[in-house]
């Protein structure tokens, strides 16, 4: 893995959110000889937060590039000279998307664009586009945007023409401790009057950064282009997770908001027909794209198949999930 970044340049759009900023983390950590670290973000105090922390005199590979993924031509002044990119920039809240949908466009979908085209335009060779289990079967304006970039980034592959660039999107579900999670807002009132439980029933799949890092940093080196990676990752019950953080705060059911499900997929049933078994993950690969995968060994899902939250076989435990918040 050193050897396949040493001397590589990765740009990282919404590098000061959580995801960004521990990514930024795990490269340094494996004291990966890269030549530049960008950090792309619009949030011009978070970059100086990340500079404190990772500044350039110590860390000389390190920049901080201040931008929006609208911005076009500024996406293509920091995109020269870049081999990788991670899209990690989104906006995210299901509530705000609802009454916002116009700028969830703009941002999810035409950045997307955005980052395609530019990363076309300067001989970048590697995309990933970090998605969400909102994506599939989206009853939301927000998973519909990400469906739709989702779509974007997979058929960029077919417009590449003789260029050296692969486009692939990763989906997995929540991110454990990341900001506007469950787990935060809960930590935030822990001890107060009660907890807002949606539905008893309600559950998400789990992965926490540093898997998300992982997950990422592998794909980097590994995917083929046309491709939806999923990991195979546990679940939890909203419940569960409230009597994890505070059992002696009340729980109080207060119903579902506008746009969420009582349980997430990563993989519908009409996917099932595009979609292999890998072991450690799925893929959902277009028929197009799947002579990519020619010199492995594809096993296809069963038809049907379907990636759900409240039907997966592994689900974490109350103290499992203790364990895992005492690690944020």
């Amino acid at each position: 893995m050193k050897n396949y970044f040493k001397n590589k340049s990765i740009l990282i759009t919404g590098g000061t959110g959580s995801f960004g900023k521990a990514f930024v983390n795990y490269l340094i950590s494996k004291k990966i000889h890269l030549k530049k670290i960008i950090v792309y973000s619009r949030d011009e105090f978070k970059q100086f937060e990340m500079a404190k922390e990772y500044p350039v005199e110590k860390y000389p590979f390190m920049r901080y590039f201040l931008g929006d993924v609208r911005d076009k031509d500024r996406l293509d002044r920091a995109l020269n000279g870049v081999d990788f990119v991670i899209h990690a920039a989104a906006l995210k809240q299901v509530p705000s998307a609802e009454y916002n949908p116009i700028e969830f466009i703009k941002t999810n979908i035409l950045g997307a664009q955005n980052i395609i085209e530019t990363s076309l335009d300067n001989g970048v060779k590697k995309v990933i586009a970090l998605s969400t289990d909102k994506a599939a079967s989206p009853i939301n304006l927000y998973g519909a945007t990400k469906l739709c970039s989702d779509k974007l980034f997979v058929a960029a592959n077919n417009i590449k023409g003789n260029k050296n660039i692969l486009f692939s999107v990763i989906r997995y579900g929540n991110v454990m401790g990341s900001r506007g999670s469950v787990i935060p807002f809960f930590m935030n009132i822990k001890g107060k009057s009660f907890f807002p439980i949606t539905d008893s029933r309600m559950t998400r799949f789990n992965i926490s950064l540093f898997e998300a890092t992982q997950l990422v940093a592998w794909s980097i080196k590994n995917l083929k282009g046309g491709e939806i990676l999923v990991p195979k990752i546990p679940s939890y019950r909203i419940i569960d997770v409230a009597h994890a953080v505070c059992d002696k705060t009340k729980k109080k059911f207060v119903g579902i908001r506008p746009g969420e499900k009582i349980h997430e997929e990563m993989i519908t049933s009409s996917d099932s027909q595009d979609t292999y078994d890998f072991g450690s993950h799925f893929a959902i690969i277009a028929p197009n794209f799947v002579n990519n995968y020619k010199k492995n060994k594809l096993k296809k899902v069963k038809a049907g198949f379907s990636y759900n939250s409240g039907d997966n076989t592994e689900f974490l435990t109350i103290s499992e999930i203790k364990k895992l918040i005492n690690k944020i």
